[in-house]
């Protein structure tokens, strides 16, 4: 690795430490002036960034990358606008920093505060997803923390893009330009030297492809913050309303097969799978999924001349982010519960039933950051869930777990005032 390559992103990282010291004492007014300003500016920027995506998807498909992956990197008018929604959402979102936690006065006179205060300075590692230049720049300013973004050759020049509109509404606002930056490189050198700045860097949090995120896990000495993949799981109980289990399986496999809370896996309740299966594999194969099945889900849709492909073990056990479904019969409610928690990533899983005693011991007993009843996986996302955007989905249990909004950014620390008190 290059001396010149190290010494930049050193560079960048102490200049992000220098700005996070000035972002935690920035008032919530100055920070919405800089993201009002640049949900303006990507509104009034729909032509720079389409061409600079456009030449991102040209280079994806010269090098044959899958369809999923180009669907990924695609912005378009509509999702343009679906990203200066998400950062007026933030706008509109109380401003975290400084919030008191809890409080008390010791017998000895001491009063004791815990308040929220911003983590310092975070870094994102992640790959072909434009949104994510925007997601996490926005969700950092809010909660005081600098951002060191270092995206994927795949979207370079659309990140690029991003950067220089994020850098403006900073500037226009009056706040640090170093509060967010870009590492103007894809040399994997340079991220060797991110994982490593703990001087500078408090948190690295990875999105993108599991090798990725194990790389970035096995060779940060920075925390991380993480989840490897998204094996979600839709289970439809003996108890399950037919339409409901249609809707809300095809909705979780087939809206966006590219993300981490697509479903990957279908459980079917012994006792339900004649009625309900044969109907969910008609809607499934209508959107183009191909159907891997067990023994028992494979007789019963072969009675009913319905395609299918015969699964073997790994299927049980892969994110395939890809119009295929891996489907099998279990004998109970606990059964279900026991596969999931052995087989699936813990990230989000469904149970549709009418049974709401059935319906609370699933979202008791299975172990994963989202558990929803007769709802589709697809809502474990931070705008759905309130948070204006997301910096990324934690199936980790220290220190956030799910959606990352503005909370999930901060620490907290203790205020403790006092009338002279000495320790005997």
């Amino acid at each position: 690795m290059s001396a010149d390559l190290a010494q930049l992103v050193t560079s960048i990282a102490q200049r992000a430490r220098a700005a996070s010291l000035v972002l935690a004492t920035t008032p919530p007014e100055q920070k919405n002036v800089a993201l009002t300003r640049l949900a303006e500016l990507i509104e009034s920027s729909h032509e720079t960034i389409l061409a600079a995506n456009v030449k991102d998807l040209a280079a994806a498909e010269s090098n044959g990358l899958a369809k999923a992956q180009i669907e990924r990197l695609t912005l378009n008018p509509a999702r343009l606008a679906q990203l200066a929604t998400s950062v007026r959402e933030v706008v509109a979102l109380p401003d975290p920093v400084g919030e008191l936690l809890d409080e008390t006065t010791r017998p000895n006179g001491l009063r004791i505060r815990r308040i929220r205060v911003p983590i310092g300075v975070i870094g994102i590692i992640y790959e072909a997803r434009p949104n994510v230049t925007i997601d996490c720049a926005i969700l950092c300013l809010k909660s005081g923390n600098a951002a060191i973004l270092r995206g994927g050759k795949e979207i370079f020049h659309t990140n690029t893009a991003f950067a220089a509109l994020i850098t403006q509404a900073l500037e226009h606002a009056g706040i640090p330009g170093d509060a967010v930056q870009l590492i103007p490189t894809t040399d994997r050198a340079a991220l060797n030297t991110l994982l490593k700045l703990d001087q500078y860097v408090h948190c690295i949090i990875p999105r993108g492809g599991e090798s990725l995120i194990r790389f970035v896990a096995e060779n940060a000495t920075v925390p991380v913050i993480k989840h490897y993949n998204g094996i979600c799981f839709v289970y439809l109980d003996k108890a399950a309303d037919a339409e409901l289990a249609e809707k809300i399986t095809v909705n979780a496999k087939a809206s966006r097969v590219s993300v981490c809370n697509a479903a990957e896996q279908l459980l079917v309740h012994r006792e339900a799978a004649e009625k309900l299966l044969p109907r969910v594999a008609r809607a499934l194969l209508a959107k183009n999924v191909q159907l891997r099945c067990d023994a028992a889900s494979a007789a019963i849709l072969e009675r009913e001349k319905i395609a299918l492909t015969p699964a073997v073990d790994a299927d049980y056990r892969t994110e395939f982010l890809d119009y295929i479904i891996a489907i099998r019969v279990v004998d109970s409610l606990e059964t279900a519960i026991a596969t999931i928690n052995r087989d699936s990533s813990a990230h989000s899983e469904a149970i549709v039933t009418a049974d709401e005693k059935a319906a609370r011991r699933f979202q008791a007993g299975v172990d994963s950051a989202a558990v929803f009843w007769n709802a589709s996986t697809r809502f474990n996302d931070g705008f759905e869930f309130g948070f204006g955007a997301e910096i990324g989905i934690s199936t980790d249990r220290l220190h956030a777990r799910g959606p990352m909004g503005l909370r999930e950014l901060c620490s907290y620390k203790f205020l403790v005032d006092g009338t002279g008190q000495v320790r005997g």
